[in-house]
Order: C-alpha cells, then structure tokens, then sequence
C-alpha cells in the first residue's frame, strides 16, 4: 500500500539500486528498505554553480535523513498493519508522503545535474529540443517560467518540467514540501529543482532567484532526454 502510494512505476524503476528487502526462513519476503544513492560526481563538480559544501550537506545529511526516516515509517506502517491498526495506519501516510517524497524527489535532483565538462548546461537537443521550442517558444522561454515559478513558490518545494502523458505535452508545475510530481496527476518528472533553503542557503543566502539563474549551468538536459 506505502509504495503504491508513493511511487510511479518509472520512479520505482530509477530507484532500483538503492532497494533492497530480505527473504524470511518461511520463504516470504520481509519490508522493503531504502538506501542512500551514490553521487555519479564528486561534491565538488558542480562548482561555482553550486558549493561542493552544499552538496555535501544536501546529499549526506538531508538526503539521508529522509531515507532513514522513509524506512523507519515503512516499518511502523509494517507493523500497523499486521496488528489491525487502522487509525496508526492512516497516521503514518503523511510520514510516508513526506520522507518518501525527499528520497524520490533528491534521487531525481541528483540526476538532473552534471559537471560542465560532462555535458552540465548544454542545451537540450533532439526531440527534447523540439518539444520545448514546441510548448514554450523557446529553452530560454522555458528557463524564464521555471526561474519565476520557483522564486514564486511559498515556503519550500519544487519547481519541475514535466511530461504530462495523457496530453503528450511538457508542463511547468511545482510541489509543496517534498511531494513529487507524481501527486500531481500522470506526469512524469524531466527537470526538478529543489527550492528549499538547504539547496542554497550557504552559498546564495536568501537569494533564490541567484541559485535558480546559475544552476542551469549544470542542468543536464541529457539525462532530462532520457526520461522523455
């Protein structure tokens, strides 16, 4: 139930690595766990556009707080259920949503970014190209609507490019706190960015608008490609 809850079926799958579940003596199979993914760069890549301070902190520490607070809402949901505990249950889905969102919303972040000199801020090409030119006039159309959409948003949450799949369009839309796209209808996430204060704070004060202008400059428009 948690995990239909949380996941697509496109999230589950880009996930993968970083699950794991054990088989009990009986032959059935225990909870479902989470871990941490690995960077595919250093800390540091991503730098000036982003301190390799920052991700240091964003990817060790917050990242992981929401899988160990993921795991450990999944096991109480575990055991919720096999007592019958209806109201504990529904207790624990906002727990769920909320840490099991900042797993898959950050797994999506890191994807989303690359250093310069392997492809970081190169513009979109192919039918991602296309598509944007297509649905927005042009990327720096896109970019602007993005960058407003975030510094617009209250509070914290996310700002995304997505692929609405009953349309077959790209969609700009944002989330509160850590809910992914997925709550938002059939969409399925290219872009995120991550508009939280931890994403920035260090580096960029409380000058949003500074941090969503430079990272695009490490944006990987490649690996938006393969999601489309």
């Amino acid at each position: 139930m948690a995990l239909r809850t949380v996941f697509s079926r496109r999230t589950l799958a880009s996930l993968r690595s970083g699950l794991s579940s054990s088989v009990t003596p009986t032959g059935t199979r225990s909870l479902v766990t989470f871990s941490l993914p690995d960077l595919p760069y250093d800390y540091g890549a991503l730098e000036p556009a982003i301190s390799g301070e920052i991700m240091q902190l964003h990817h060790q520490k917050h990242h992981q707080t929401y899988v160990t607070n993921y795991n450990k809402a999944l096991e109480q949901l575990e055991e919720a259920s096999n007592k019958g505990d209806a109201p504990a249950v529904v207790k624990l889905q906002s727990a769920i949503k909320f840490n099991g969102g900042g797993h898959i919303n950050h797994s999506i972040f890191w994807q989303n970014l690359a250093p310069v000199h392997e492809g970081g801020g190169e513009p979109p090409k192919g039918s991602l190209g296309w598509a944007i030119d297509e649905h927005f006039g042009s990327l720096e159309a896109l970019v602007s609507k993005m960058n407003a959409e975030g510094a617009a948003l209250q509070g914290s949450g996310w700002v995304w490019l997505g692929l609405d799949k009953e349309l077959k369009k790209l969609v700009v839309d944002t989330t509160p706190n850590q809910d992914p796209l997925v709550t938002k209808g059939p969409l399925i996430p290219l872009i995120g960015i991550d508009v939280w204060e931890h994403a920035y704070y260090l580096q960029y004060k409380n000058v949003r608008p500074d941090y969503l202008k430079n990272i695009w400059k490490v944006i990987s428009w490649k690996n938006a490609s393969k999601n489309l």
